[in-house]
């Protein structure tokens, strides 16, 4: 590190857990975030200000002027412009060492593979069953640290799923099936500042998973009320019967 860097990140360096060799850490990372809307927001924000040295942002929306209630990376002239693309000049604005790499598609099959393969950590900051499924399996296909959150009217929740533990569930093992009535803030709303609540723990759980510090929320869901502002951890198991992970011998490195 240079003493410019030195000095943007002396409060993270301060901390014995992540010191120089985490800082660094963060700086040789490559983190993908599938969805820049409301989780995706904060989450970028805070893995930039942290110093992730790679972001990849992958999303194939443009902002809404109904998407400024809640996802704060993007600016009331943004509207009508690429998610990726918004999210990237607010981000380059923070910190312009960050390189990010823009994605405005939405990725399936080996493309989507090979993007995850690349990555240190995913963050599904995504709304609907089929993409998260999807990037489950990639993740499970490649041994990638999957961060998962979600966010509807006032609850929320957040786990890490990482297929180089032989004792982490994946997705699938927690939801079989799932509907996406269930998840859509069009439909059922979501209070703006929950959004931030749950992304900046999957930004938490992110830098966690890359400096090897603390304890992740592997095995566990983190579920949050926010009208009554309870936290509830529970733990999760692997589903020996899971469509995904149930069958997978993994041979992965462990953490």
């Amino acid at each position: 590190m240079n003493d410019a860097q030195l000095l943007r990140y002396s409060r993270q360096i301060m901390l014995p857990e992540i010191d120089i060799a985490g800082q660094e850490a963060l700086l040789a990372a490559r983190v993908l975030i599938v969805g820049l809307g409301g989780l995706g927001s904060p989450a970028a924000f805070y893995l930039t200000a942290a110093g992730v040295g790679n972001l990849v942002l992958c999303d194939d929306d443009q902002v809404d002027a109904s998407n400024l209630q809640r996802q704060i990376v993007h600016k009331h002239d943004s509207v009508g412009m690429p998610k990726v693309s918004s999210a990237a000049n607010t981000l380059a604005d923070l910190n312009p060492e960050t390189c990010i790499e823009l994605i405005e598609e939405r990725l399936s099959g080996e493309s989507l593979r090979r993007t995850v393969e690349a990555a240190d950590v995913v963050v599904d900051a995504t709304d609907n069953f089929a993409t998260r499924y999807e990037l489950n399996r990639a993740c499970l296909a490649t041994g990638t640290p999957l961060v998962s959150g979600a966010a509807i009217r006032m609850e929320g929740q957040v786990s890490v799923y990482d297929p180089r533990d032989p004792l982490s569930p994946c997705y699938r093992c927690l939801y079989p099936e799932g509907s996406d009535a269930e998840l859509n803030c069009a439909e059922n709303g979501v209070i703006a500042p929950l959004v931030g609540m749950i992304g900046t723990v999957q930004a938490m759980e992110t830098i966690k998973l890359l400096t090897h510090v603390g304890e992740t929320l592997t095995g566990h869901l983190l579920v949050l009320d926010a009208k009554y502002m309870e936290w509830r951890k529970l733990r999760l198991k692997p589903n020996p019967e899971c469509p995904d992970c149930g069958s997978t011998e993994r041979t992965y490195n462990a953490p």
